[in-house]
């Protein structure tokens, strides 16, 4: 983790975000965002107007005690000015306390509101940036972390809005009740604003150090999801079971989060120790000041109700001051988990859509072409591919036969502009591929995966991913099912296309291997493309299901370019010409009976895997 550097200011620097934290709030929802603003206002000025009501109550005692008491009879003691005026100032201190209450129950409500709208807006436009990711960015293990950390901080950082809202209060309280301390005595509010400032610059540093920590600890803590997710997950449970895995699992667990408990639990007790230490200086500093109010009282320069004004204030600024401090660190150290979110927006795909697009070509008449193509992995000096040039036709069925490694899937990635090319180009019809509108090109092309995803969603849902803007079109993808074999495996659920997939969530039900392909080549179906690309379709299926597959193949694929890839030769051999890689290079290319007679490295293959048929 090197991206990162611990220069000094770099905490401030992470506060630039809170003005577009609050845009997205504001534009999230302006009228809660100002309701809450309302509200924390009036919230800020009762503490001020509440203890200068008690400071009346007191002194209007004081000032009644000496008189004679009037009957004992209510009509008595409210026909008396004095006393009038001391059930009214009762009555005003119980308003405010009702008003306390409310304020804080609609505030409360508010931020809740806000600080959930807003996780939704967040969340959407995290999906939708990592949607527009290119594929290598998401491979790179640096970038996951940084991902990991954004989608971590999406509902974390909604606590940030009531933190900042609730300083913006706590301020306009201490400004109140320091103006109305300073008419009495103005250099106690100085000092302990100075006792507190140690306090302060401790918390400053222990935020610091705990975020560093968290920074660095990413790659372990995405580590550490994974082993709870392998160790307690229904797809790996068989495997955990059959190879006794959960010992050996449960101990790397158990020392990698060994090592973060015994760094965080260093770190929280260095800091409960220093924060002891200086939360004592504010204490003394409270004090002080405490005592020199109960001297001048007793001097006659104060009234009663002047100590308990002065006393509530300096308890309530002493408190104030410290939660402002404290909460500025906070704000600041939070504000760096928010540079975690808003920073992840700042990576930018490479392969985007051009300024001036040329329309993708329907049909297409010439075919996909590569010109001396080379590719390279981030991080990697071997070349996955080099000098590699073909073409396929259009309407031909072009088979890639290799070992792992071959470059079979780097071909694809690039075919469907996943990747781009480091060297040499992609064409379409003559016209390099990042020449056309990204999603218009890819929306011509079907790709089916060996590794394809199973969706938690419902059956026909899945199918309907192949062309997930036609998902409300149910005969067509029952025509997609039928076509795929899948519609037997869907129509024997027990709510058919409704039924959900899958043991996430309940009432979902799990497929077979071959069954999750068949719905996954039904997509092939639903998205009706003119260029096909099928990489290990039916690897999970048994031979009978094999030959029914390739028998509707042949139908899928009539008139469409098709790229196939499988280490099945019976499969392959179908194909209009099959294209032989090794070590990312063309070692031979040709129809099945042409490589057969030259007795190549297909021919090798071919034969090896026949024998182990007999």
């Amino acid at each position: 983790m090197t991206e990162r550097t611990d220069r000094p200011g770099a905490r401030l620097g992470a506060l630039r975000y809170l003005p577009t934290l609050f845009r997205e709030i504001a534009a999230a929802s302006p009228r809660l965002l100002a309701a809450s603003l309302a509200l924390r206002l009036l919230a800020a000025c009762l503490p001020v107007l509440t203890l200068y009501l008690a400071k009346l109550i007191l002194d209007g005692i004081v000032a009644e005690h000496a008189r004679p008491v009037p009957g004992a009879g209510l009509t008595e003691w409210l026909a008396d000015p004095g006393r009038a005026r001391l059930a009214g100032l009762v009555a005003a201190e119980f308003g405010l306390a009702l008003m306390a209450d409310l304020t804080g129950r609609l505030t409360n409500l508010t931020e809740t509101l806000l600080g959930d709208l807003y996780a939704n807006v967040a969340s959407l436009r995290l999906m939708a940036h990592a949607a527009a990711l290119d594929l290598a960015q998401f491979e790179d293990s640096a970038q996951q972390d940084r991902l990991e950390r954004a989608r971590r901080q999406v509902s974390g950082r909604t606590g940030l809005i009531a933190t900042v809202l609730g300083q913006f209060q706590t301020l306009v309280t201490l400004v109140s009740l320091a103006i109305g301390v300073a008419a009495f005595t103005p250099w106690l509010v100085v000092l302990i604003a100075a006792a507190l400032v140690p306090a302060l610059l401790n918390e400053w540093h222990f935020t610091k150090a705990g975020y560093r920590l968290a920074w660095f600890r990413s790659p372990e803590r995405r580590r550490l999801d994974y082993l709870r997710y392998v160790g307690a997950s229904v797809e790996t449970a068989k495997e955990i079971k059959l190879f006794g895995l959960s010992g050996y699992l449960n101990g790397i667990y158990a020392q990698g989060a060994g090592r973060l408990l015994a760094e965080n639990r260093s770190l929280a007790t260095a800091r409960a120790r220093w924060g002891f230490a200086f939360a004592s200086l504010g204490t003394l500093a409270y004090y002080a000041a405490y005592a020199v109010i109960v001297w001048r009282t007793v001097a006659g320069s104060f009234s009663v109700g002047d100590l308990a004004f002065l006393a509530g204030s300096f308890q309530r600024l002493r408190g104030g001051i410290e939660g402002l401090l404290l909460g500025l660190t906070q704000i600041t150290g939070q504000a760096q988990y928010l540079d975690d979110f808003f920073s992840f927006f700042a990576i930018t795909p490479q392969i985007r859509r051009p300024a001036c697009p040329v329309p993708v070509p329907s049909p297409i008449r010439a075919g996909l072409v590569f010109e001396e193509v080379g590719y390279r992995y981030p991080g990697t000096e071997t070349w996955a591919l080099r000098g590699l040039s073909f073409t396929v036709q259009a309407g031909e069925t072009v088979a890639l036969v290799g070992g792992n490694g071959a470059g079979k899937t780097t071909i694809v990635k690039l075919m469907t502009r996943l990747y781009d090319p480091h060297e040499g180009r992609v064409l379409l019809d003559g016209v390099p591929l990042p020449e056309y509108d990204l999603d218009d090109l890819r929306a011509r092309i079907g790709a089916i995966f060996q590794d394809f995803v199973r969706f938690q969603l419902t059956a026909g849902e899945n199918v309907a991913v192949g062309r997930i803007e036609a998902a409300g079109d149910g005969d067509r993808i029952a025509a997609a099912a039928v076509r795929g074999l899948a519609a037997p495996v869907i129509e024997r659920l027990p709510e058919g296309y409704a039924q959900p997939l899958g043991k996430l969530f309940s009432g979902g039900l799990d497929l077979s291997g071959g069954e999750w392909q068949k719905v996954a080549l039904s997509r092939a179906y639903m998205r009706d493309a003119e260029i096909l690309i099928l990489d290990e379709p039916t690897a999970a299926l048994d031979a009978r299901a094999e030959h029914d597959v390739f028998a509707r193949f042949r139908e899928l694929s009539a008139g469409r370019t098709t790229v196939l890839i499988s280490h099945r030769f019976s499969t392959v051999r179908m194909a209009d010409r099959i294209l032989v890689l090794e070590g990312g290079r063309m070692l031979e290319e040709g129809s099945h009976a042409e490589l057969m007679a030259r007795g190549g490295r297909y021919a090798e293959l071919f034969t090896l895997q026949a024998e182990g048929y007999r």
